[in-house]
């Protein structure tokens, strides 16, 4: 019950960062067991993406499964690297709760979003892409109070790893595996 408590407060939070309303802090527990919270969250949801791909392209083996959710670990290492990227650009160290955090929610709902639009109309995910870059370019500029500059690169810097890093692993693995 605390979680969907949780997730309701990150909409609301969310809501409160794109109009640019004092007081979204509340809606998020910017601690660690916040942030042990939202990690939980997004491990969920990961897991019920890839149940919601098995029902198109079969149920993975365990080994695929381990692989489907590491590779979910490196939306969480693009997120932390486009965190630590416009925090050297901008020359300032920002705490990183309060950027991480929401940042984990938008990575849930990118995931939900995802996930149910590639079954359906997959030609549309550069759009998702586009929307998650404006809600990160928003958490840049409200969370860590960074100028537009810092806010674009982080914004973009995590948008081309989220979608960039699971591809060239794809191709790098395969170039790897012996021809058939």
């Amino acid at each position: 019950m605390k979680s969907w408590q949780n997730l309701q407060q990150a909409v609301v939070g969310w809501r409160m960062i794109l109009r640019g309303e004092a007081g979204w802090q509340e809606q998020f527990r910017l601690t660690a067991p916040g942030l042990a919270m939202a990690l939980v969250l997004f491990y969920v949801f990961a897991f019920l993406a890839v149940l919601l791909a098995s029902f198109e392209v079969g149920v993975p083996t365990l080994g695929g499964f381990v692989e489907i959710m590491l590779i979910q670990s490196l939306w969480l290492i693009a997120l932390l690297i486009g965190i630590f990227g416009a925090r050297f650009v901008m020359r300032g160290g920002n705490a990183l709760l309060p950027v991480l955090i929401p940042g984990i929610y938008a990575m849930i709902a990118y995931l939900i979003l995802g996930s149910l639009l590639s079954l359906i109309l997959g030609i549309l995910l550069p759009l998702l892409w586009a929307a998650l870059a404006f809600l990160l370019y928003r958490l840049g500029r409200v969370a860590a109070d960074w100028n537009p500059a810092g806010s674009a690169t982080f914004a973009l810097l995590t948008v081309v790893l989220l979608v960039g890093m699971p591809m060239t692993l794809y191709m790098l693995a395969t170039s790897f595996l012996p021809a058939a």
